[in-house]
């Protein structure tokens, strides 16, 4: 994992693309502050720009940094998931614009995985967590169904958990109004 973590950083650095294990399924990854970087993750996955993608931190006290004010529900929201969940914040800050919805929201999930933790600390920066697909395909669950176009247009793909048989899910995905409101859109 150590080759793994050194690799990815510096691909991250040097505004790079990566394939990489998660908390839930298999994803591409990039600097959420880079626009260039994030556009080559849209590019990747033949997506449009206008559809959203998150990010990760890699912990509760990096929220402050990436959302204008954190509605006091998501503390307690986050602290009951028993699950990887993804939060629809409003008030994105500090982020590349072509990440942000057009809405000025943006979902953030705080990652539970080591691999992702450990990239994220070392890279002090969020970093994109899309699903390592085409637009439109399946989302892999494993590593083998990650589709060789992908992991040929990645700067790097992450060693690490490739041989593992578990088969993930996508996290659960909550929206979080200005006042409140809570809105779920995935379970």
């Amino acid at each position: 994992m150590t080759e793994d973590l050194h690799q990815a950083l510096q691909v991250l650095k040097d505004g790079g693309v990566i394939v990489y294990p998660t908390d839930t399924i298999w994803g591409i990854g990039c600097d959420a502050t880079n626009p260039a970087a994030v556009a080559s993750v849209y590019d990747i996955k033949q997506r449009e720009d206008s559809k959203s993608m998150l990010v990760l931190v890699h912990s509760e006290s990096m929220l402050s940094s990436y959302i204008d004010q954190v509605p006091e529900i998501a503390w307690e929201l986050l602290d009951a998931a028993a699950n990887p969940m993804t939060v629809i914040y409003p008030g994105a800050k500090n982020l590349a614009k072509n990440l942000v919805a057009g809405d000025g929201s943006m979902g953030i999930r705080v990652t539970g995985d080591d691999f992702c933790s450990e990239l994220i600390r070392r890279f002090r920066k969020p970093i994109v967590s899309t699903s390592a697909n085409l637009s439109g395909h399946p989302s892999p669950a494993l590593f083998d169904e990650i589709d060789a176009e992908i992991l040929e247009k990645a700067d790097y793909v992450v060693k690490w958990r490739q041989d593992d048989l578990h088969r993930a899910s996508p996290s659960s995905v909550i929206r979080l109004g200005t006042g409140g409101q809570i809105e779920i859109l995935r379970k």
